[in-house]
């Protein structure tokens, strides 16, 4: 039996516990039997996947499966947030021998899911529970410079050719350029929706982008912001922009010459992370 679940939804908008970390293995055989599993594929000339890790939590969490609980539970209750998450039952064999592909059967598919890089296993008499996740893997916050240069590069990127955003068309615009206000903007937007765990472009008390920017004292004449959560990378962030018609139009519009972008993380919060990106040009 097995089961996958989303479990980190990405959304795009025009006490918190530790992720525990990867351990030496202490289930080698049944480790190395997935992991030559993935590498050969669930059937001749089948895709193939990575090698896994183990994850003491996720272990922990098959141990749980055991004990009753759904997948979603038994991640939460072994402190291991996952952005998707699968798990496999084997009945009646133990050990390297739960998991070949005759024993797996239509299970297998689960086996080698690329996106899943993490494992956990329980065994007790004849039967296997295996956890398998994503783990949730945000930048740090030493990382917050490089992740700006990084957008801002895309950012442009983008700008520097002809574009359709949905039905709107848009010329090649020049370039934008990092704004210290919009970034501090940008950052205590991101920081309040981390915080409050909410996701939305008005604040708590009321207000958008415009109000937020005349606050911090910048004479803007045109504003605009984008957010997004979910999102672990500043490539994925950028491009759910990209593809979204209303976030491209923002992005593409040349009446911005500066930008400011950041993004906020709260484990505890629905999201985990938030994103907050404000384009503007000053009076």
């Amino acid at each position: 039996m097995h089961f996958l679940l989303p479990l980190l939804a990405l959304l795009m908008l025009p006490a918190t516990a530790v992720q525990a970390q990867a351990t030496t293995p202490e289930h080698p055989s049944l480790l190395g039997a997935l992991n030559t599993l993935r590498q050969q594929g669930c059937e001749k000339g089948g895709r193939t996947a990575a090698p896994l890790r183990e994850n003491a939590a996720l272990s922990q969490a098959a141990a749980n499966l055991a004990g009753g609980r759904k997948l979603d539970d038994a991640l939460k209750a072994a402190g291991y947030r996952a952005v998707r998450a699968a798990q496999i039952t084997v009945r009646g064999a133990t050990g390297a021998a739960a998991l070949t592909r005759a024993a797996l059967g239509k299970s297998c598919g689960a086996a080698m899911h690329r996106e899943l890089s993490e494992a956990g296993f329980h065994q007790r008499g004849q039967q296997v529970w295996v956890v398998l996740a994503a783990p949730f893997s945000p930048p740090g916050a030493a990382q917050a410079g490089e992740v700006q240069a990084r957008v801002l590069t895309l950012v442009n990127q983008a700008r520097a050719r002809p574009r359709r955003c949905g039905s709107e068309s848009f010329a090649a615009a020049p370039p934008v350029q990092i704004n210290a206000t919009l970034q501090a903007i940008a950052a205590a937007h991101a920081a309040d929706m981390a915080r409050y765990n909410y996701f939305s472009h008005t604040g708590r008390d009321g207000g958008g982008v415009d109000g937020r920017a005349t606050r911090a004292g910048y004479t803007w004449r045109a504003i605009g912001e984008n957010i997004a959560a979910g999102q672990m990378q500043a490539d994925t962030a950028v491009r759910g922009w990209i593809n979204s018609p209303g976030h491209c139009a923002n992005l593409m519009a040349p009446a911005y010459t500066e930008m400011g972008v950041a993004f906020a993380v709260n484990n505890s919060s629905i999201s985990g992370i938030y994103w907050v990106q404000v384009f503007g040009s000053t009076r």
